[in-house]
């Protein structure tokens, strides 16, 4: 590997030799610093940021002499890194390619490049793919960018309300990028990301996945639901675009799913300072989002845990799809629990009373009392009053608008219903959560959802492309949860062995299997190495 800092410069010295230029660079600005510091103190403020400036831009300078250093040892020089098993029918040379450092450096490196091997068939293209550098892949390097560049970039993007500001920050701190460039390297970490979650859940089908054990012996919740963004879908133009004409699109809403994962101590709250919340989610479906929950709760060693708390809002899709979750992911069904909202329960019952044309300190009133058997777990009780109050409704309408007769279809049924049914569940015994420790709501997902969607995706003349609103999902997921270091070391360890960006999977027809015997869903054929372009071992 041949590093240089003009692309027809020399390569540079040894690291010794950039100690020296840094040493020397120093020594001749310190007078100017000191004077500045004498004849105006107010100055320090700009001279810090100058001093880091020097210090970022020495310290690139010795860190690019430390990489070539090591790649012309003789160890390195032997390496045949760069060819992979079975490739004799892949086109690898020597390439020069600009890269960028954390401290805003930019180095023009020469080294071995793999290019894909030729399609036979140019129309069966399953994604586009490109070549590989294998040794910057090996140091972790993305697309002209260096790792610790790459993953700041993508921090500030995803803790930015736009692009733009993330923009701004970047360059008060001595990055000066582009808008798009900024863009590309934040939705590349992203991509990446969400590629990785791809494998392994696919090696989880296959039973290739071990399980972990960070929080077996906890008291676990798993929490789901749902929020909503707008999406642009570009819109088919007869002819040419002119110049200048802007691509007229549509701005659907569609509903990200989301999961969070935490362990909870005896008084029901989270526990923070041992095992970080999971947060995760997906815009393809119900179907995968469970698949995603299984995947998860056998990746974290759930099925060792001492209880499993599962709470959300009264969403069907959700409920509908536990038993299938708790088989896939191998837990047991007496340490299930399966908890409404109590918040959402206690909406609807104030909805019921609604529809009986309660107002005022009645409504209220009533409301109070409802409530108070609510969290005393007599859902039962609820039940049976407001089944009374709905039939002397019915009664009373009957004498006066016949044609009016109720049919038990009317708003109120509707809420009768939901509650005897979540009721019948099991879902509404609080008053036995409470005395376990249990959670007896899901404000966790719901400040998730807040967090992660609403504060960065969900704004004004905000639209989202599928795979940009996905890939921000999972960097905001991992920002939010404290889990950014131990997920990108698991993105290095992948991406320098295999270079493919494809994160969409088929999940599985839970609906159909709901009440199947079995307890794994079936395994998927993995894809075939020889199609997988990039797979490169270095």
């Amino acid at each position: 590997m041949e590093i240089r800092f003009q692309k027809d410069a020399e390569e540079i010295g040894d690291p010794d030799q950039q100690l020296n230029d840094f040493a020397k660079n120093m020594a001749e600005r310190q007078a100017d610093w000191v004077a500045r510091l004498q004849n105006n103190p107010d100055e320090f403020v700009q001279i810090e940021t100058e001093v880091h400036q020097a210090f970022g831009e020495g310290g690139g300078r010795w860190l690019a002499a430390l990489m070539a250093l090591a790649h012309q040892e003789p160890a390195a020089e032997d390496d045949q890194s760069h060819q992979s098993p079975g490739s004799s029918a892949r086109r690898t040379e020597l390439r020069t390619v600009r890269v960028q450092l954390l401290c805003g450096l930019m180095l023009w490196v020469t080294t071995w490049y793999v290019a894909p091997p030729r399609r036979k068939d140019p129309q069966n293209k399953p994604q586009q793919l490109g070549g590989l550098y294998p040794q910057l892949a090996a140091l972790g390097f993305g697309k002209a960018c260096s790792p610790g560049l790459q993953y700041t970039v993508a921090r500030i993007v995803a803790l930015s309300p736009s692009i733009k500001v993330a923009q701004k920050e970047l360059k008060r701190q001595g990055l000066k990028l582009d808008y798009k460039t900024v863009r590309r390297i934040a939705e590349q970490l992203g991509t990446q990301l969400l590629a990785l979650r791809q494998r392994e859940l696919l090696s989880w089908r296959a039973g290739l996945l071990p399980a972990g054990r960070e929080f077996a012996g906890c008291r676990v919740s798993v929490q789901i639901d749902g929020g909503r963004i707008r999406m642009r879908h570009n819109k088919k133009q007869a002819g040419k675009r002119k110049k200048g004409q802007r691509r007229k699109f549509k701005t659907p809403w569609r509903e990200p799913k989301l999961l969070t994962i935490f362990a909870f101590d005896e008084k029901g709250k989270m526990v923070r300072k041992h095992r970080q919340p999971l947060i995760d989610g997906t815009l393809l479906g119900p179907d995968h989002l469970a698949e995603l929950v299984a995947y998860h709760l056998h990746r974290l060693g759930v099925a060792e845990a001492e209880v499993v708390v599962f709470a959300a809002d009264g969403a069907p899709w959700i409920w509908d799809r536990i038993n299938w979750i708790v088989r896939r992911a191998g837990l047991d069904p007496e340490k299930v629990v399966e908890v409404l909202d109590f918040c959402h329960a206690s909406h609807h019952i104030s909805l019921a009373l609604k529809a009986l044309g309660l107002k005022g300190k009645a409504r209220k009133k009533r409301y109070r009392e409802l409530r108070g058997w609510l969290k005393e777990g007599r859902h039962a009780e609820i039940v049976s009053e407001l089944r009374r109050l709905a039939e002397e409704k019915e009664t009373e309408t009957a004498k006066t608008k016949p044609t009016e007769t109720a049919k038990k279809q009317g708003k109120v049924w509707t809420e009768i219903r939901y509650l005897e049914k979540h009721g019948s569940a099991g879902r509404l015994d609080y008053a036995s959560f409470r005395q376990r420790g249990l959670p007896l709501g899901s404000g966790a997902i719901e400040s998730t959802i807040r967090r992660v969607i609403n504060l960065r995706l969900k704004s004004n003349a905000m639209f989202w492309l599928e795979e940009n609103a996905e890939a921000m999902f999972v960097l905001r997921g991992l920002l939010l949860s404290d889990r950014w270091d131990e997920t990108l070391t698991r993105v290095r360890a992948a991406m320098a062995t295999d270079r493919s960006l494809e994160w969409h999977w088929e999940a599985a027809e839970i609906p159909k299997d709901l009440n199947a015997l079995v307890n794994v869903a079936p395994p998927i054929a993995q894809p075939d190495a020889k199609k997988n372009f990039m797979a490169i071992a270095v």
